[in-house]
C-alpha cells in the first residue's frame, strides 16, 4: 500500500515536473520571439533593418536593452550563418570570398562591440542618424538601380577593404540600418542587388559573430530567448533568401527606402 502511494506521489511529481518544463518551454514571450524573428529576418534579408523590428519589440516583452541586443547578435549571426551554408550548396557564391568578408566582419563585428562599450547609446544613435541620412540620399541618387547591373563576383583589394570592416563594426557593436548599409554599399561596387543581399548575409554573420563574443562576455546573454529568436531568424532568413531573386530591382528599390526611413524616424525619437 505505501509503495502504491509512493508510485502515485513520484508519478505526480513527474507529472507536474513534466508540465512546468513545456510551459516555460513555450510561454508567451518564446512564442513571441519566435514569430519576431521570423519577421524581422526575412524582412532584413530582403532589404535590412531587422534590429529596427527585433530590439524594440523584445524590450517591450520586458527583455532589458543589455540582454536585447546581445540576443539580437546571436539570432542574426545563427541565421546568417543559415544564409551562408544556403549559398555554399546551391554554388551561388565562392567559399574563397565568403572566408574573406567574414574575417574582415569578424575583426570588424569585435572592435565594434568593444568601442560601444565605451560610447552611450544617444551618441550611436545621433551617428545612426546621419548615416542613414545619407544613405537615403545615396540610394535616392543611386542609378544603378535602373541600369540593372549583371552579378559580378565582389574581389577584396585595399582600395575597398575599409568599408566592409566599418560596416561590420557598426553592426558589432549597434546595428540599426546595417544590412541597408552593405546592400548598398556592394551595388556601389557593381554587384546586382541580389548579389549585393548574398554578400550582406556574409559580412552580417562575421559581424555578428565577432559582437557576440563581446556581448558573451558581459554576461547578459540568456539562452532561452536567444534560441527562441535564433529558430525564428532563421526560419525568416532562409525563406528571405529562397525568394530574393523573384523580387522585381523596383519593388526592393522601394522597400529598402522605406526601411531607411523608417530607421530615420526611429534614431530620431530616441535622440529627442
Amino acid at each position: 500500500m505505501k509503495e502504491g502511494l509512493k508510485g502515485v506521489k513520484n508519478n505526480g511529481i513527474s507529472g507536474n515536473f513534466f508540465e512546468l518544463g513545456l510551459y516555460r518551454m513555450i510561454d508567451v514571450n518564446t512564442i513571441s520571439l519566435v514569430v519576431i524573428g521570423l519577421g524581422a529576418s526575412f524582412l532584413g534579408t530582403l532589404a535590412g533593418g531587422a534590429g529596427f523590428i527585433t530590439v524594440p519589440a523584445m524590450m517591450l516583452t520586458g527583455i532589458p536593452i543589455q540582454t536585447s541586443i546581445a540576443t539580437n547578435k546571436f539570432s542574426s549571426g545563427i541565421a546568417a550563418a543559415s544564409s551562408v551554408f544556403y549559398l555554399l550548396h546551391h554554388k551561388q557564391m565562392k567559399a574563397m570570398s565568403i572566408i574573406c568578408i567574414f574575417l574582415l566582419a569578424f575583426s570588424g563585428g569585435i572592435g565594434g562591440a568593444l568601442l560601444t562599450a565605451h560610447l552611450q547609446e544617444k551618441t550611436m544613435n545621433v551617428l545612426a542618424f546621419f548615416l542613414l541620412c545619407a544613405a537615403l540620399a545615396v540610394n535616392l541618387k543611386n542609378k544603378k538601380w535602373d541600369s540593372n547591373p549583371e552579378s559580378q563576383q565582389y574581389s577584396i583589394n585595399k582600395r575597398n577593404i575599409y568599408f566592409p570592416i566599418l560596416i561590420a563594426a557598426y553592426d558589432g557593436g549597434f546595428g540599426p540600418g546595417s544590412s541597408t548599409f552593405s546592400i548598398l554599399y556592394f551595388m556601389k561596387n557593381n554587384s546586382s542587388y541580389i548579389k549585393a543581399a548574398q554578400l550582406t548575409r556574409v559580412l552580417i554573420f562575421g559581424s555578428c559573430a565577432g559582437g557576440f563574443i563581446v556581448f558573451y562576455q558581459t554576461g547578459f546573454i540568456q539562452w532561452p530567448y536567444a534560441i527562441a529568436m535564433a529558430i525564428g531568424s532563421t526560419v525568416g532568413s532562409q525563406m528571405g533568401i529562397m525568394i530574393l531573386p523573384k523580387i522585381r530591382t523596383k519593388t526592393a528599390k522601394y522597400l529598402i527606402n522605406l526601411m531607411i526611413c523608417l530607421l530615420i524616424a526611429q534614431t530620431f525619437i530616441k535622440i529627442i
